[in-house]
């Protein structure tokens, strides 16, 4: 059976430590989307790790781990983060990588790095970790497919086109050196060296691995709000973050998809950029809210920034699981908010004066204000409680009126860091 474990929100919302926790029991996982510019964050009997392109199922020596055909491959850091969890007394996991994967170059992260610096003020708030012109450099039929690697006659020809039109750009929009055939060559055979280990037809080992029954979690990054078509364009990411693009990012038929779990951050957290209706303005509130959250602060698992605050957002995640098809799901960092006194909870928004339940495009996103309930706190310590009828009232309050909300059974609660620091409903 195929598991789809995806973020409802902007993002960070726990689905690493969910994915781990989930993987227990999975043979499979794949990342089907996005590169090294998001991060997970677990906590196991390992230690502390973030991982950027290495799915969270890493940690268990029964599992396969793979890299999907939508991922923004970028080989030197996939070597490097197997290599770093190795060190760590993690025992060398079971990699594939599919042969339709798409590499990411250094010079798409100088791209995406002189870009940003033109754009200034106005920038998108990137990563620049090099996934925007990956993306386009994909859409544009001038990628390098793993599978190129192997073709000298290929990459030769590839490149040569490469050259020409990012020279164009880098050295008469960004002012910037020309790029060099022959560099990006002897690269690209240093890569090959690197990845072919892993190469693997993975639509055929899939193919397979359905057919005989093996139980398949698709890994998702990012969350609905910064997905290119549905979320908050432009302030979004490059690739789809929705399960039904697992079905192509991962190369499976779209009804193998099963299950979908939509991870739900109990309150709202935000990196970069972009319309954000519950924020907290008050800046002391929100760095209250920061330094406690998260399992050591709010900040980005990838950039290391601040992330910017906000109370849970019903409009917001309502939609997020709407549109990721969600069959139920799970609640994170339930733990942070027992100092509070009150809840505010988002439940609308005012847009001119009319109050709205359905999220908006981006255009009228700009003009939403928060409309507010406002829930009583249970002002105690909840880490550590391992059945739900042993929650404090209010706390379960405060879930049944999310799960009402969102109109999608809370299966999970999570409320501490841990992978045991769950609660099942």
């Amino acid at each position: 059976m195929v598991r789809a474990i995806v973020g409802a929100n902007w993002g960070d919302e726990g689905k690493g430590k969910i994915t781990d926790m989930l993987s227990k029991k999975a043979d499979i996982v794949i990342r089907f989307q996005g590169g090294s510019n998001a991060g997970h964050t677990i906590i196991n009997n390992y230690g502390r790790f973030a991982l950027h392109l290495l799915p969270s199922g890493v940690f268990y020596e029964h599992t396969t781990s793979i890299i999907g055909n939508g991922v923004a491959l970028n080989i030197p850091y996939l070597i490097k983060e197997i290599n770093s969890i190795v060190e760590k007394g993690v025992p060398t996991p079971k990699i594939l990588v599919s042969d339709r994967a798409q590499l990411l170059m250094p010079y798409h992260i100088l791209q995406d790095s002189y870009e940003e610096a033109r754009l200034a003020g106005k920038a998108y708030g990137s990563t620049k970790s090099g996934i925007a012109p990956f993306y386009a450099d994909k859409y544009a039929k001038i990628g390098i497919q793993v599978s190129e690697l192997f073709d000298n006659d290929i990459l030769s020809e590839k490149v040569e086109k490469i050259c020409l039109l990012k020279n164009t750009l880098f050295e008469h929009l960004y002012n910037k050196p020309a790029l060099v055939k022959e560099e990006i060559l002897n690269t690209l055979f240093e890569y090959r060296d690197m990845i072919a280990p892993y190469v693997c037809d993975v639509s055929e080992y899939l193919y397979n691995a359905i057919k005989s029954g093996k139980n398949i979690l698709l890994e998702g990054q990012l969350g609905s709000l910064k997905d290119p078509d549905h979320g908050i364009y432009p302030m979004v990411t490059s690739s789809s973050t929705l399960a039904a693009y697992g079905a192509i990012g991962a190369g499976i038929p779209p009804y193998e998809i099963k299950e979908v779990i939509a991870v739900v951050k109990a309150y709202s957290s935000a990196v970069g950029a972009g319309e954000f209706v519950s924020e907290i303005k008050d800046e002391n509130e929100a760095e209250e809210l920061r330094k406690r959250g998260g399992d050591s602060g709010e900040y980005g698992a990838t950039t290391g920034r601040p992330r910017r605050m906000g109370w849970f957002d019903a409009v917001a995640s309502r939609y997020g699981c709407r549109i990721q098809g969600a069959t139920e799901a799970v609640l994170t960092v339930l733990d942070v908010l027992g100092y509070l006194d009150k809840l505010p909870v988002c439940v609308g928004y005012e847009i001119d004066g009319k109050v709205t339940k359905d999220f908006p495009v981006t255009a009228k996103l700009k003009k939403a204000k928060p409309v507010y309930e406002y829930l009583e706190g249970w002002k105690s310590d909840i880490r550590g409680i391992k059945e739900y009828k042993d929650l404090p009232l209010n706390c379960r309050k405060y879930i049944e009126f999310i799960e009402k909300e969102l109109g999608v059974p809370i299966k999970m609660v999570s409320n501490g860091a841990g992978r045991e620091d769950i609660i099942y409903r």
